[in-house]
């Protein structure tokens, strides 16, 4: 399990088998329960027991925002600031040409129909600063050019080389607040 070493994983599994109280039968059927009952919202991507999950299906969300993410993963660092109230979009990776990852291993043509279908006023770019992740930005941005549509990216202040996940609440809603224009295609302006 990720962030778990070793060592930790032995003291888990030596508490479970040895602690009266640890429950380790209802923590594998909740675990199992969990696993089985979870799927990809069909909208964006992200964690849902339904067809849709409870962010798309949340009508006080503001639905001329659109954030695009990585992994569904990406989603609850974003949530736990508060600081976004729009829709979500995962992409399942980014480009990674090293690891074999293209434009037909990613959600992008469900990302393109959601903005054909539905354009928001502005598309958030909420990528990893590394090298996949400028790339995959670079990639959108290509793809929406001559679209009447405002995309920002979230402010530099993420670790380099690193995604969401690694960065505390504090950071990425400065980052969010301080994101700045990357296209806007209206008579040639950005």
């Amino acid at each position: 399990m990720p962030g778990v070493g070793p060592r930790s994983a032995e003291r888990i599994a030596l508490w479970m088998i040895q602690a009266p109280n640890s429950r380790a039968n209802d923590i594998s059927e909740a675990i199992t329960k969990a696993s089985a009952g979870l799927q990809s919202c069909q909208e964006c991507g992200f964690f849902a027991e339904d067809k849709i999950c409870a962010i798309c299906s949340d009508s006080s969300r503001d639905r001329s925002t659109l954030c695009v993410v990585e992994q569904p993963t990406d989603v609850l660092p974003l949530e736990r600031t508060g600081a976004f109230r729009g829709l979500y979009h995962t992409l399942g990776g980014k480009l990674s040409p090293l690891n074999h990852v293209g434009p037909e291993d990613l959600r992008f043509d469900a990302l393109f129909r959601r903005i054909k279908e539905m354009p928001p006023a502005e598309l958030i770019l909420a990528l990893g600063a590394d090298v996949e992740g400028e790339a995959t930005a670079s990639y959108i941005l290509h793809l929406l050019e001559g679209m009447e549509l405002r995309v920002s990216r979230l402010a530099q202040g993420l670790p380099a080389g690193s995604g969401l996940e690694n960065a505390d609440e504090a950071t990425i809603a400065n980052a969010y607040h301080g994101r700045i224009s990357l296209l806007l295609n209206r008579a040639g302006t950005t």
